[in-house]
């Protein structure tokens, strides 16, 4: 028999932890987007951590900027950036304030809400592409840059917030090299923080970065 998810409001305590023990801590925790039309919950799967100052893979790598400002604390808020320009990508911050660490959301499976994700994901072949990737998890949760600063640890009614749900044993958790990231940040012998649920059929595939040709 399947335990029934705790819905209890993940502490701030939670998140005023090292990076690299949030995140992996993370699977199978409960996010929930409450939007005009109904909630949206997702079950997360796969997620990055970035350790601010000591990590060049992360924004906050060089110091505070406009972008970056919700990175340095307190813990347990949202940090939302564009990429690409076109994409929103979401992240929960977390250890001490002023350290700028964070976790990206990379991936989830939607528990409820599904009818409401596929609307924004139309180009979704089934529920398990729903939010396969941290833009294509934004764009199904309808997640902007207007959530940027969100406390997620609230139990107000609030856009986001992130539940206890099901913790996932250590021995089904997985974890490689960060997708995507150009240079040190990018080594996975250096930065093996990527975590995934094993076998799960939500998380994305792995990609290297590949770097952008320069316009002639």
């Amino acid at each position: 028999m399947i335990a029934t998810p705790d819905r209890t409001p993940l502490s701030r305590e939670f998140f005023d932890r090292p990076v690299l023990d949030v995140a992996p801590d993370l699977l199978g925790r409960i996010l929930v987007r409450t939007t005009p039309d109904g909630p949206i919950a997702l079950r997360l799967t796969e997620v990055e951590a970035y350790d601010g100052a000591d990590d060049p893979g992360a924004h906050a790598y060089r110091g505070r900027t406009a972008r970056n400002g919700v990175m340095f604390g307190p813990p347990g808020h949202v940090y939302v950036y564009f990429t690409y320009g076109m994409w929103f990508c979401m992240n929960l911050v977390c250890g001490p304030e002023g350290k700028a660490s964070a976790v990206l959301l990379r991936a989830g499976e939607i528990i409820e809400g599904a009818e409401l994700a596929r609307t924004r994901r139309l180009s979704a072949r089934n529920d398990k592409e729903l939010a396969k990737g941290p833009a294509r998890l934004a764009t199904a949760l309808d997640v902007d840059r207007s959530l940027d600063g969100t406390d997620a640890c609230t139990s107000d009614a609030t856009p986001l917030r992130v539940l206890t749900g099901t913790p996932v044993p250590r021995d089904q958790v997985r974890n490689g090299p960060r997708t995507g990231v150009a240079g040190d940040g990018g080594n996975g012998d250096v930065h093996p923080w990527r975590f995934w649920i094993a076998n799960d059929p939500t998380v994305s595939p792995y990609r290297a970065h590949v770097p952008r040709r320069r316009r002639s």
